[in-house]
């Protein structure tokens, strides 16, 4: 059983931390990797724009997917 609340707060601190709790390890290695990325890109300024897309998506997917997977087992987890 996984909380979407404690997903999303993981991805809130650190881009790719709430994947890895949902067990999709690959998946939050990437984004994190992208993040990464997007703070060298900072330097050109484009990475102030797809950093924080990338932010946001990343917590939006670790709270939806960890709802998915207590979906898929039957199982309800935290508000």
């Amino acid at each position: 059983m996984k909380n979407p609340g404690v997903a999303a707060v993981l991805s809130f601190f650190i881009s790719g931390l709430g994947q890895i709790y949902n067990g999709q390890i690959g998946k939050g290695l990437i984004i994190l990797g992208v993040q990464i990325v997007n703070a060298i890109l900072t330097v050109i300024l484009i990475g102030f724009i797809t950093g924080p897309l990338v932010w946001i998506w990343a917590i939006y997917d670790a709270y939806s997917t960890a709802k998915e997977l207590n979906e898929q087992t039957g199982t309800v987890a935290g508000p």
